[in-house]
């Protein structure tokens, strides 16, 4: 882990030009966990006076945030190109290129939210276009990272964690978009993103459970990993979370979408199974819940420093509880609520800590760094996997 972990200082006189080289996809994490604070806080079921306007606001910060990255991103591709090929090996940092299309997610149904009630139909277009870039870009991602970690990558079973899933779960957080968007498109368009919408979720469902397989052997095994990734005992909970919301919403839009189509019985079938599926997902999360928290505990007694990675504590939570206030909206079962609104307490806990740790660090100059160039970067550029 030494090897691909760093404490070495950061000088915070860091160029523009030396920020754009050691941007990382680590970033976009963060534009998935504010993503997902703004899209749960408007979905809570016990309202207060601006819910919705502070849910929006947030939102449009993190179109900004992932504009900013975006352009980062492609700067470093364009300025330096000799960089990308060393991200690409790097076992760590590419594992994150998921975050990319993830966060364009939280971007695609805040359109249909928040934007399409004043814009009207034309926000629902662009939301739809995006949808189908997200889900191709999620699709390459999924097959790409995979395809580098089988032929290119070095990786042992003593170092796998559970960030393995972050390419992975790419399609099936599409999936779960296109249950957003759906409902406002026409017919035809409708039944195409639902029906890509099941294979994304098919795609990225029967692999990350073999993920986690993998996961739990090696914490038998090798026990926990480094202390810097704590925050990936919480990615556990995001193919779960994003499991039964997919597979629930999919359910919910099936039938009105295929209503005089000549699978209008099937999706009547999926509406019910979409419920039962999302309640068994659901049940799995709960042991994953649990040991997320005891792991978090226990890594806390140790001394967590604080790196991008920490952004590992939003999104797959936030996405856990969007799952069961999707659950309590669909049965009724109070508890959901209950439980919805108490899990998003610590999501907002967690995001704020997470976030005012992150605003600091960046203004100090210490979150800019690329470990994947530490070999090849200037004498004196510091390196770290996710500081």
């Amino acid at each position: 882990m030494s090897e691909l972990i760093s404490n070495v200082a950061v000088s915070p006189r860091q160029s523009l030009s030396d920020k754009v080289r050691h941007f990382t996809p680590n970033w976009f994490a963060m534009t998935m966990g504010n993503g997902i604070v703004s899209l749960v806080l408007a979905a809570l079921p016990f309202r207060f006076t601006g819910q919705h306007e502070l849910a929006a606001t947030l939102w449009g910060i993190n179109v900004l945030l992932y504009a900013v990255c975006l352009a980062m991103l492609i700067a470093r591709l364009v300025r330096y190109p000799e960089t990308i090929r060393p991200m690409l090996h790097h076992p760590l940092q590419s594992m994150f290129l998921g975050a990319i299309p993830m966060g364009l997610v939280t971007i695609i149904n805040g359109c249909v939210l928040f934007v399409a009630p004043h814009v009207g139909p034309a926000a629902y277009s662009v939301a739809y276009g995006l949808w189908w870039f997200d889900a191709l870009l999620a699709v390459v991602v999924a097959i790409g990272v995979p395809y580098l970690m089988f032929t290119e990558q070095g990786h042992a079973f003593e170092r796998v964690s559970a960030v393995l899933l972050l390419p992975l779960v790419a399609p099936e957080v599409a999936a779960s978009s296109a249950a957003v968007i759906a409902p406002h498109l026409s017919a035809g368009a409708a039944q195409s993103v639902i029906g890509f919408g099941y294979v994304l979720w098919a795609i990225s469902l029967s692999l990350a459970f073999a993920v986690l397989t993998i996961v739990f052997f090696r914490l038998v095994i090798h026990k926990l990993p480094h202390r810097d990734l704590a925050p990936s005992s919480w990615l556990t909970l995001g193919p779960i979370g994003t499991g039964a919301l997919g597979i629930l919403g999919l359910g919910q839009v099936a039938p009105a979408a295929f209503h005089d189509s000549a699978l209008v019985h099937m999706s009547a079938i999926a509406h019910e199974l979409g419920v039962a599926c999302a309640l068994l997902l659901w049940g799995a999360g709960v042991w994953w819940f649990a040991m997320a928290v005891l792991f978090t505990l226990r890594y806390r007694k140790e001394g967590m420093a604080f790196n991008l990675g920490w952004w590992g504590f939003t999104f797959p939570l936030g996405v856990y509880t969007a799952a069961t206030l999707g659950i309590y909206r669909e049965t009724g079962v109070v508890v959901f609520a209950v439980l919805g609104t108490l899990f998003a307490m610590l999501l907002f806990g967690f995001w704020l800590v997470v976030l005012t740790k992150t605003m600091r660090r960046a203004l100090q100059g210490h979150l800019f760094q690329a470990p994947c160039l530490a070999s090849s970067g200037r004498a004196g550029t510091p390196s770290s996997v996710s500081r």
